[in-house]
């Protein structure tokens, strides 16, 4: 397995390229907007650079890294030599199903197609397929290079021999595979998720507020991050959409996304992508800032 594509230029995408091509190989970052994929590449050198300063890899690293990604927004061609492919897109259901429809129609016969959803039913995915057998899901940690955990998911077709080969290259990725099965959520976001929205909760109920909730998260429970920051850091429409998965996929009210988190989604206060969430954010300041809302 020496050529990868990755389809969609965004944070995931152009992390997960990022890392593929720092191990040596070569990879075709797909997106159907050439400045979106220019956009990528200036990430991809901007984060080479962080690491080149901080001593974690060599300028000659670096450069082989560049040269190993190819920039491409033609689905069909990129993929047209592939021995895997990643697909990062946005976290649409109805998208994703249209790219892998797609990707049977135009990579190898042999070549096997992974998602990066975070909690999209990769049984579903693999349904519109004609080689289910060969579709998992490998979820990568954002930010890609640096955190080690790849979540794969097995889809109920996905054959044993395609979780053996995606455990094997996960490891030599230097990340850390944790194998799981195809449930809503499935593992990092069946727990993650209920636990920021009971945090939404808590801050709606006037329990505690944003600043305190965060602190106790950290200091008592050891986490690095609280989770109305972290949640913040993941997008809140992203939050949203997996816990509408969770609901929608146990029909459980413990998953039902807490009225003030529909509605800052709602209102665009998305958290960083947006500049606002729980925290205001001001472009070159590292200062936590709670937003003047709460």
């Amino acid at each position: 397995m020496q050529k990868i594509a990755v389809i969609g230029a965004g944070t995931m995408g152009n992390g997960i390229a990022h890392v593929f091509a720092q191990h040596g190989y070569a990879v075709n970052l797909i997106d159907v907007s050439a400045p979106a994929l220019d956009k990528a590449l200036q990430t991809i050198i901007k984060n080479l650079d962080r690491q080149v300063a901080k001593g974690t890899i060599t300028e000659a690293i670096k450069v082989d890294t560049l040269g190993n990604i190819s920039l491409q927004t033609d689905l069909a061609t990129g993929v047209k030599e592939v021995s895997l492919v990643v697909e990062a897109a946005t976290e649409n259901i109805a998208l994703k199903l249209k790219i892998f429809q797609d990707l049977d129609l135009h990579a190898p016969a042999d070549a096997i197609l992974a998602t990066n959803t975070s909690s999209i039913s990769i049984t579903k995915i693999a349904a519109v397929t004609k080689r289910p057998a060969k579709v998992i899901g490998m979820h990568f940690m954002n930010p890609v290079p640096v955190m080690k955990l790849v979540e794969i998911i097995n889809g109920y077709a996905t054959d044993k021999e395609v979780t053996a080969t995606i455990v094997a290259l996960s490891e030599k990725l230097e990340k850390v595979p944790c194998v799981v099965n195809d449930y809503p959520g499935f593992i990092a976001n069946r727990i993650l998720m209920p636990m920021i929205n009971e945090a939404i909760c808590s801050l709606f109920e006037g329990v505690a507020g944003v600043a305190e909730i965060d602190t106790v998260m950290k200091l008592g429970m050891a986490h690095p991050m609280g989770p109305l920051q972290l949640a913040d850091f993941i997008g809140l429409d992203v939050c949203l959409s997996i816990l509408q998965v969770l609901h929608d996929g146990f029909g459980n009210p413990k998953y039902a996304p807490c009225p003030l988190l529909v509605n800052m989604v709602t209102a665009g206060y998305l958290g960083v992508k947006s500049g606002e969430g729980f925290y205001k954010y001001t472009p070159g300041s590292k200062d936590l800032v709670v937003s003047e809302r709460f």
